[in-house]
């Protein structure tokens, strides 16, 4: 079957509001974002972009760097964030073949954009960067035409301003592994990332990242474009429920091509569906699959690459980023079988131990696994959907030995109602959130906060000093009561106090303040004492300073929990230490 090149995948990701759906829109030329709330993109979709616009946009670009495009255009995936990214799954990668990573040039890297280029990195997707909102560096003045002239046009302040701020962009996308430059200045591109200032809201630049996005997808790329058409392969990018067909999927079909009653396996979370297409649906080029106001139009076979709408029987247990392959009848027992082992592979239901795993689609439970394994955490159990009462029994295992784990990070998912007395009675943690980056750094935050607690519980008691005031003795003896004000560290009842190395001369048996009696005082605090086994004036004068006697083993476990100490408790700490070592030189070594 002969060969033919396909259109190149791509896929914009980036941190919320930096601009995705806007240069998208700008690219597009359809007023996307009129139905869309707050400027932010709610569902997925896909644009094809002909060659013929591709060459009207870049025309004076393309003839002075004398590229001859033969790609039949581009298609780009519009998605909310990146987690739909990860929706574009195939075994050992990526169905996307490049990515825009859109960056606010004024805010540079966000935790989204850290996030993005994770998953970039684990998919092998290789991308550029759209530096974005040039317009708003202070004393921006827009021009119309090609970028270069754009900002040699610029006040001699503004060009300083904007190779400023794009080379902070390029330090932190470097401390994220990758070497950046401007798309003009790079002499390899497979060393170092293009990067092209512009502005989705002037156009500014705008044909200059089509024009890189088109010439490394031409130059790069040609052998992951090569497809023929044959049985068609396509990833499930959103299941819905459409008036008049029942359950549809949209799909990204990236090799081969469909036709109207192929057969089709696709995955699901139980056993591979087995289907016949009903229908095949289509949006005219320009118009974004996602746009509620597009018409779809039947058609009897899709290319790739492509977005296409599937109309078919049993397609109510597909989710996002499950596969869609087309099969002869005698190939439908081994493509479910490689489905089904494809599937098994992210899905874990029962393991040792571990945090339990949430997310909305086999993707991002991908994802979500790949990070938390990134950061050597196990997982017990990784499913999609809710987040259950099996999945709270699950995490609730053996709480009392390891309760770090009795854990559930649920990216994109919620709470099933019915499961919220189970989570409230069971001790169980629930992380929730829409970004993973977010998910992972509240468990670790989290983590960090048992870690502590866990050592305080075992620092009985902090050292501390204290210093009797003068003109506040209030009994000589039996017990001796007088006030006391705290110089450093904690005050117990039970501490016993001494004033030379090693010589326990009294024990506090109470502290008041304002009255009311109180276990522990802190530093800077003025309280009462009753102080056993002395008597004032004979044992200790007004104005002298007492230390709370440590023992060795007491000693070695604040310094081995000494994160738990103030600077001024650790340097007390050491005070101590060496009164201590003035009768034994070793002590606490």
């Amino acid at each position: 079957m002969p060969e033919r090149i396909r259109q190149p995948i791509v896929v914009t990701v980036g941190h919320i509001d930096h601009g995705k759906t806007s240069l998208l829109d700008s690219i597009r030329g359809s007023a996307i974002q009129a139905g869309e709330q707050g400027g932010i993109t709610q569902s997925i979709g896909a644009s094809i972009i002909p060659l013929e616009t591709v060459r009207k946009m870049c025309g004076p670009l393309l003839e002075q760097l004398k590229i001859e495009l033969t790609i039949p255009g581009l298609l780009f995936i519009d998605t909310p964030g990146h987690e739909a990214f990860s929706s574009l799954r195939k075994r050992g990668g990526s169905i996307a073949d490049i990515a825009i990573l859109v960056v606010d040039i004024n805010e540079g890297v966000k935790p989204q954009t850290r996030e993005a280029i994770a998953i970039l990195k684990q998919q092998h997707t290789p991308f550029l960067i759209a530096a974005n909102k040039i317009d708003l560096i202070p004393g921006w003045l827009p021009v119309q035409g090609l970028l270069l002239p754009s900002i040699a046009a610029q006040p001699a302040e503004v060009q300083y301003e904007l190779e400023r701020r794009f080379y902070v962009v390029a330090e932190q996308v470097k401390q994220e592994g990758f070497e950046t430059e401007r798309f003009d200045r790079i002499k390899d591109y497979t060393k170092q990332v293009s990067m092209v200032p512009c502005s989705a809201r002037t156009l500014e630049g705008v044909p200059e990242l089509v024009m890189v996005l088109a010439g490394l997808s031409q130059r790069y790329l040609n052998q992951e474009l090569r497809t023929t058409d044959g049985p068609g392969k396509g990833v499930i990018l959103e299941v819905k429920e459409t008036k008049g067909l029942g359950t549809t999927v949209d799909v990204i079909l990236h090799d081969g091509m469909l036709q109207k009653d192929d057969t089709i396996v696709v995955g699901t979370l139980n056993e591979p569906a087995v289907t016949k297409i009903r229908a095949l649906f289509q949006p005219e080029p320009l118009e974004e699959m996602r746009d509620r106001k597009s018409h779809f139009l039947s058609v009897e076979s899709v290319r790739a690459a492509t977005g296409v709408k599937i109309a078919a029987p049993h397609l109510e247990g597909a989710v996002s980023g499950m596969p869609v392959i087309c099969c002869s009848p005698e190939d439908v027992a081994r493509i479910s079988a490689e489905i089904r082992e494809e599937v098994r592979g992210v899905l874990i239901e029962q393991g040792e131990k571990g945090v339990v795993a949430k997310a909305d689609s086999i993707g991002s439970l991908e994802a979500l696994q790949w990070m938390l394994r990134q950061k050597k955490f196990s997982i017990r159990r990784a499913t999609i959907g809710q987040v259950t009462r099996k999945d709270i029994v699950e995490a609730q295992i053996g709480i009392e030995e390891r309760p770090q784990d009795a854990v559930i990070l649920a990216f994109n998912v919620e709470l099933d109602p019915q499961a919220k007395q189970a989570l409230e009675e069971s001790g169980v943690k629930l992380f929730t959130s829409g970004i993973v980056y977010t998910l992972l750094q509240e468990y670790e935050q989290w983590l960090e906060d048992l870690k502590k607690a866990k050592a305080g519980k075992q620092l009985s008691q902090k050292p501390c000093k204290l210093r009797i005031l003068p003109g506040y003795v209030f009994r000589q003896s039996n017990p001796a009561i007088c006030g006391v004000e705290i110089l450093g560290g904690e005050l117990h009842t039970g501490m016993p106090l001494m004033k030379k190395a090693g010589k326990s001369l009294t024990v506090v048996r109470a502290i008041q303040m304002d009255g009311k009696s109180i276990s522990v005082a802190q530093h800077g605090k003025r309280v009462a004492v009753s102080l056993d086994q002395i008597i004032m004036g004979r044992h200790l004068a007004e104005g002298e300073i007492l230390y709370s006697m440590l023992s060795e083993e007491q000693f070695r476990k604040l310094k081995e929990h000494k994160n738990l100490l103030s600077h001024g408790e650790i340097e007390l700490l050491k005070e101590i230490a060496a009164l201590m070592r003035e009768e034994n030189p070793v002590w606490g070594i």
